[in-house]
């Protein structure tokens, strides 16, 4: 469940984790596959990483949107390289478990990126044996991955050029931030 921290705190509940950070951009370079450069995902996860006040490095784990697709993979890893350069984090995507799910597969993103945060435990992708030489990331595969993460990032694509960025943080931190 997504609330508002003075709702959870109203109702005497503990939070997993906060949205911390969030870009959106739409690129409307064609109706199925993003921008071959990966330029307009790799602004909307340069506005999340700004609006949560941190750096690339400072992210732990990323979830990407995996589409399955040659282009598409190879669009999201060239826009992962391209903002967190040398710092890129430990990447999977839990669309390779789910199939792609439609408009709900933002949320199944944003829900796996928050209970690998916190459980210290980051997922594989699943049945990425032989990866693109293009998507070359930090891939998680085969079996899951001990890790702390203080901050986790979802990455999704949508039809159509949409793409959304969320940043996670402990619970908090945004009002520590914004304080």
């Amino acid at each position: 469940m997504l609330e508002r921290a003075s709702h959870a705190d109203a109702r005497g509940v503990g939070a997993y984790a906060e949205v911390v950070g969030w870009g959106v951009t739409t690129d409307a370079h064609h109706p199925t596959t993003p921008r071959p450069d990966g330029s307009g995902a790799a602004e909307c996860m340069r506005r999340a990483l700004g609006d949560a006040g941190i750096a690339g490095h400072d992210i732990g784990y990323l979830n990407a949107h995996g589409t399955g697709t040659k282009l598409g993979d190879a669009a999201e890893a060239l826009a992962i390289r391209t903002v967190f350069g040398d710092d890129t984090p430990p990447v999977s995507s839990s669309k390779a478990v789910t199939g792609h799910m439609l408009g709900a597969s933002g949320v199944v993103e944003a829900a796996a990126s928050v209970v690998a945060m916190t459980r210290g435990l980051l997922p594989p992708t699943h049945n990425l044996d032989d990866p693109d030489p293009a998507c070359e990331l930090d891939h998680i595969r085969t079996s899951p991955r001990a890790a702390t993460v203080e901050y986790a990032m979802s990455k999704s694509f949508g039809f159509g050029g949409h793409n959304v960025s969320l940043v996670f943080g402990p619970p908090g931190t945004g009002r520590r931030r914004s304080s």
